[in-house]
């Protein structure tokens, strides 16, 4: 077998956009005629851009090769630049082209993929979901709305979810961490004292936030957040401060959580050493694909962290997660969007039913692109996948995060 064709779909999900602005699908296709599909996930640059990144990958490090030399591939598209250091736009595009490289080998050997990287370790898998709002919800009230997050969540909890993420501390900007606004601490409190109110001790509370605290600041909102007994406390400060991150850890009861903006075992690996988190939250759109994944579970086994791949794309990301967390011993959840979107664009897609999804048995991945959904709702903009806001933290009318959403 040998990788010969390139297909790349930049597809948009209707609004409201749950999973991001567009979604960023491979296709690549051998000689022999097999076909994988992969995910890019949350590129830093426009998907035209982006286009000519993931072509020049694939062309200069894939084409021709087989795709079961993974680490061969992984260390030229890692190394052959005189880089030989985590990017995450050069890492991002290889991780697409290497989910599709798996689902290659699984549809020529008839097994599913986690059958190929330390078969089957857990028969299904603890899934969680973000709080987005219910049809009688009011939007953007329903995002600084404790009693309204508390409603989704006891909604959620009798679909048979144990475990649901909220973040109503933003806002996330391009400034770097910023002490948050007293109104910010209060109202994240009030989400998190409604929503346990909600849900008792039959879910868990997952607190997202998104490197937008100093690290004052972010103890400051762990203390208030704490009585309420939060599983994590995601990214609390920026990705690159992990030292910073580490003292965060130290000062709150609280396990903290990051990933999603880190790329490679190098980056995963710092974390560990340094205590800055013992929830590992990768996107395998992101941080190298599925096999580099297998890497960083194997270092937070040896720190006795936990994995929790983290999604904020499409559906074949998600399938990608699911044939890693079926492998993973240190798993702990995997994130879910579960949208009718998702279910049009591609056939086979693994399901959440009653909060835990099954271990897929299909061949490869187990899904199929349906590519006149993908063509019908291509995107037409520039922007980014997701954007940081310019304008600072607003101290005197409260900040509102329209979290998920794409606008």
């Amino acid at each position: 077998m040998k990788l010969a064709d390139l297909e790349l779909f930049v597809t948009a999900p209707p609004p409201p956009g749950w999973g991001g602005r567009y979604w960023i699908i491979v296709r690549v296709t051998t000689a022999c005629g097999i076909s994988g599909l992969g995910e890019i996930y949350a590129a830093g640059v426009g998907p035209e851009a982006m286009r000519a990144v993931i072509a020049d990958v694939f062309e200069r490090h894939m084409a021709g090769e087989s795709p079961e030399d993974i680490e061969k591939l992984f260390r030229r598209a890692y190394s052959s630049g005189f880089t030989q250091r985590p990017d995450p736009t050069v890492t991002g595009a290889f991780s697409g082209l290497e989910m599709a490289c798996w689902d290659i080998l699984g549809k020529s050997r008839d097994r599913p993929v986690w059958a190929l990287i330390g078969g089957r370790m857990n028969h299904r898998l603890r899934a969680y979901t973000y709080l987005y709002p219910s049809a009688h919800h009011a939007v953007p009230e329903f995002w600084v709305s404790p009693e309204m997050a508390a409603e989704a969540a006891a909604e959620r909890l009798a679909e048979g979810w144990t475990a649901v993420k909220f973040d109503p501390a933003g806002p996330y900007t391009m400034r770097g961490g910023h002490m948050p606004a007293g109104t910010d601490i209060s109202l994240s409190a009030a989400f998190c004292k409604a929503i346990r109110g909600a849900v008792g001790d039959k879910a868990d509370l997952l607190f997202g936030t998104h490197g937008q605290f100093s690290t004052s600041g972010a103890i400051r909102l762990a203390e208030a957040i704490a009585p309420y007994d939060p599983l994590w406390y995601e990214e609390p400060v920026p990705p690159d401060a992990v030292g910073s991150m580490a003292e965060v850890a130290r000062a709150t009861s609280i396990p903290v959580a990051t990933g999603e903006r880190l790329t490679t075992k190098m980056e995963f690996a710092e974390v560990l050493r340094q205590g800055a988190a013992r929830i590992l939250q990768p996107a395998l759109g992101r941080a190298g694909g599925i096999w580099e994944a297998k890497k960083i579970a194997a270092l937070a086994e040896a720190y006795n962290a936990q994995m929790a791949p983290h999604l904020y794309a499409g559906p074949v990301e998600w399938a990608a997660n699911v044939q890693f967390g079926v492998s993973c011993p240190n798993l702990l959840m995997v994130e879910a969007i579960e949208s009718a979107f998702h279910e049009t664009l591609v056939e086979g897609r693994p399901k959440v039913e009653n909060g835990f999804v099954e271990a897929p048995t299909a061949p490869g991945l187990g899904i199929t692109l349906n590519d006149e959904v993908a063509k019908v709702h291509a995107y037409q903009g520039d922007r980014l996948h997701l954007e940081m806001q310019d304008a600072p933290c607003d101290w005197q009318n409260g900040n509102v995060f329209g979290g998920g959403s794409a606008d």
